[in-house]
């Protein structure tokens, strides 16, 4: 009998893999695709030699992970690319705001009037992202913070929504920075918590950057793969599991998978039942003749780009997603990664990726719109595309299992859904099945691709295995 099964090879099932793995268990993870790396993958979508990941392409969150830190997986061929400027937030006048690796950098480009304000609110946490990402990065009432005062302080401003946080500022540019960074939420602004999510990646861009991992996003599940082999365990590919019997005996179960397909593997009937899945996206992945042609000059050096100029219009994109409405001026999340890493694409062109946001299960087409919202930024920009790679929901959720609806964070973080997920309980990663376990991003701290969530489903795993074993 093995010690764990894990179902789904995504980050954080492989997290929680190779963390019960190099505490000396037997562990075998089994995954539906023909290649592992859930939401990590990097695929050839659009022509031969370029390189796309079709869902998350830059990492602030896991170069910065607490898990990913103490895993040498550097040793299995992850590189970390990192751009002249992490990211870039252009205006219709050429000018744009930008997130630096460098605070003062930061605050200069939204202007006089609020560049101190910038530089007071980071500045009691400048220094302190090791603490800050173990006390954020989990469930807020399973144990004590390591810094409770930086933890307090930080609360006061993070549990506030962006369109309340934001009139701290006077001027557009830093509004709609912070309001862009608020949207990776992928909820409305005016939800509590956004304000967090926009503070946090500002604060990881000035920690540890937002880089790009050589080769593409496969990287990171091909090297937490390499480290979980290095220990003993096995990667199963080609295998889809539709109820428990299909899988070897084990002493525990970890899924790596949306809340309603646990429950349906593990006959838990209706457990699930109340869990809310939020807005989808809707993804061009383009190869490139040339770079994009941003009128802004700080764009053209950025790794990812905001489009969307003001903080009214990503409001407004970011409300008509959750209500069911049609996207009509979409805010955009863009990455450029072929300007830092040249195995992306052939010698002199490059790929490029841009999302907007869309209903949950919206069967539209988003192209037109998307489009014509970067050549307001980037004129010229349709003429050097060689092609296109077109995602929406129904696209999304067929690649991944976990993308109920299109839902790439795997369940609404609207609201107190930012923290409770996938509902409420003592500890989110048990169970009422005392051998099964949720590890994926579903679970908190929710998406990204950091491994924390695999990281605490593999502590309570293990925590149960060696009370049995006692």
């Amino acid at each position: 009998m093995l010690d764990a099964v894990v179902i789904g090879a995504g980050p954080n099932g492989l997290t929680a893999a190779v963390e019960l793995a190099r505490r000396g268990m037997s562990v075998e993870v089994f995954e539906a695709h023909g290649t592992i790396g859930g939401g990590a993958r990097t695929e050839e979508l659009t022509l031969p030699g370029f390189r796309h990941d079709p869902c998350s392409a830059v990492h602030p969150l896991a170069v910065g992970s607490p898990a990913f830190s103490t895993m040498p997986l550097e040793r299995y061929g992850l590189q970390w690319l990192h751009p002249d400027i992490p990211m870039a937030h252009p205006f219709p006048d050429g000018t744009a705001g930008v997130l630096a690796r460098s605070v003062g950098q930061t605050a200069m480009s939204f202007g006089p009037r609020d560049a101190g304000t910038y530089r007071r609110l980071v500045a009691p946490f400048t220094g302190k992202w090791d603490t800050l990402a173990h006390d954020f990065l989990r469930t807020q009432w399973l144990g004590l913070p390591k810094d409770p005062l930086t933890y307090a302080r930080f609360a006061l401003a993070a549990a506030q929504p962006v369109t309340l946080f934001n009139r701290r500022f006077q001027d557009e540019k830093a509004r709609a920075l912070m309001a862009g960074l608020g949207a990776h939420a992928i909820a409305p602004l005016g939800s509590i918590g956004t304000a967090g999510v926009a503070v946090m990646f500002a604060l990881a861009a000035h920690a540890v950057g937002w880089p790009v991992p050589r080769g593409g996003s496969q990287s990171i599940a091909d090297a937490l793969a390499g480290l979980l082999r290095a220990h003993g365990g096995v990667v199963h590919t080609d295998f889809e599991v539709k109820r428990l019997d299909d899988l070897p005996p084990a002493r525990a179960y970890i899924f790596d998978t949306s809340p309603t397909a646990l429950a349906r593997i593990a006959g838990l009937g209706n457990a699930y039942r109340d869990v809310k899945y939020g807005p989808s996206c809707f993804k061009i992945d383009y190869a490139m003749a040339e770079p994009v042609p941003w009128t802004a000059e700080e764009a053209r050096r950025a790794g990812t780009v905001h489009v969307g100029p003001t903080s009214g219009e990503i409001g407004a994109a970011l409300n008509a997603a959750a209500t069911g409405q049609d996207p009509s001026v979409p805010f955009l999340i863009t990455a450029q990664p072929s300007l830092i890493d040249t195995t992306r694409a052939p010698e002199g062109k490059h790929t490029f990726w841009a999302y907007g946001h869309v209903p949950n299960g919206w069967e539209g087409d988003a192209t037109e719109v998307i489009e014509r919202q970067i050549e307001r930024f980037a004129p010229g920009f349709r003429d050097l595309v060689l092609a296109r790679a077109v995602a929406g929901p129904p696209q999304l959720a067929a690649r991944n299992a976990n993308y109920v609806g299109g839902d790439v964070a795997c369940g609404s973080a609207a609201g107190l859904r930012l923290l409770i997920r996938p509902k409420l309980a003592r500890n989110p990663y048990e169970t009422a099945h005392p051998a099964v376990f949720l590890c994926s991003q579903a679970a908190p701290p929710g998406p990204g691709v950091h491994g924390m969530s695999g990281h605490y489903a593999a502590k309570a795993a293990w925590r149960r295995l060696t009370a049995g074993r006692r």
